[in-house]
């Protein structure tokens, strides 16, 4: 009689989209368990063979059960969208174990601003809005719990995260309009896929207390991306617009994202993570869209 094999545990924060993408890449190697606020969730967690738990990372008591429940952890939980501090990464260190090994995806907005310059891992972050800043907080939350709970944390920086089902196409269809060349920004992107591969990666091969860039190889403007989804999708290009008309037009929200400039090196992720992309740049994605079938 063969003795079951006892998998070590996987505890997943914000198990949406790239969790549920995350999942199936992992289940052959730990036991899974994964944190919902939403009860209506938990079936579709079972069906993937997830182990679901009802938590509220806004809410410290509901996550006290939490405690010492996993050696490793998969942080895609965001932040709260208001204030400089990441309240919630600071309730879920209060019950991490010590010795564990965590992934935490971050952005690569705390870089702010980099007048489209390339900029690998070790350019100091400087976020530029309270969202950024945000995510600064958390990282820096991590990496005092990391040093004194002896863990090991890999930080992945992440750009715009896209796939078939995640393309600007209500934008477009809305005619939403794009900074003309001279004022527009350069732009990063990931596969949703590929993001799900890099943080398993990291999970298994990160270093301790590393940086990574969770990028393709793109090099964009952000309006070549949407030229590019609206012509494989055959709709009207956006109109491009000066900054300062183009600002009477949008939210604050979306000028803001279309205000920072920055390419991401991704050689750490290819060297140190062994990581071929399945996706290499948002071409290769469309021209399979393009030719794929559409109901």
């Amino acid at each position: 009689m063969t003795q079951k094999i006892r998998l070590p545990r996987l505890l997943i924060l914000g198990c949406g989209d790239v969790g549920m993408r995350l999942v199936p890449l992992l289940r052959a190697h730990f036991r899974i368990f994964a944190v919902t606020s939403q009860p209506a969730r938990c079936d579709a967690l079972r069906a993937l063979g997830v182990v679901p738990i009802v938590a509220d990372l806004d809410r410290p008591a509901t996550l006290r059960r939490l405690r010492g429940l996993a050696s490793h952890i998969v942080h895609l939980a965001p932040p709260r969208s208001e204030g400089l501090l990441d309240q919630r990464t600071r309730h879920l260190t209060a019950i991490l174990p010590e010795q564990a090994r965590l992934v935490y995806v971050s952005t690569s907005g705390v870089y702010g601003d980099c007048g489209g310059e390339w900029i690998d891992e070790t350019r100091t972050v400087a976020p530029h809005n309270s969202r950024a800043r945000r995510r600064v907080d958390g990282e820096q939350v991590l990496r005092r719990w990391a040093v004194r709970s002896s863990s090991q944390l890999s930080i992945l920086r992440v750009p715009g995260i896209y796939g078939a089902d995640r393309l600007p196409l209500k934008r477009l269809q809305a005619g939403t309009p794009a900074l003309r060349d001279a004022d527009d920004v350069y732009t990063n992107h990931i596969h949703a896929d590929d993001l799900a591969r890099i943080v398993a990666r990291a999970l298994f091969r990160g270093a301790p207390n590393r940086v990574y860039h969770a990028s393709d190889d793109s090099e964009l403007k952000m309006a070549a991306y949407f030229d590019q989804v609206a012509d494989a999708f055959g709709l009207a290009r956006p109109p491009r617009l000066p900054r300062a008309e183009l600002a009477q037009q949008v939210t604050p929200a979306l000028l803001s994202f279309m205000s920072e400039s920055r390419r991401l090196r991704n050689e750490r992720l290819k060297r140190e993570l062994g990581l071929r992309l399945r996706y290499p740049t948002v071409a290769d994605t469309l021209a399979g869209c393009a030719t794929a079938p559409r109901e």
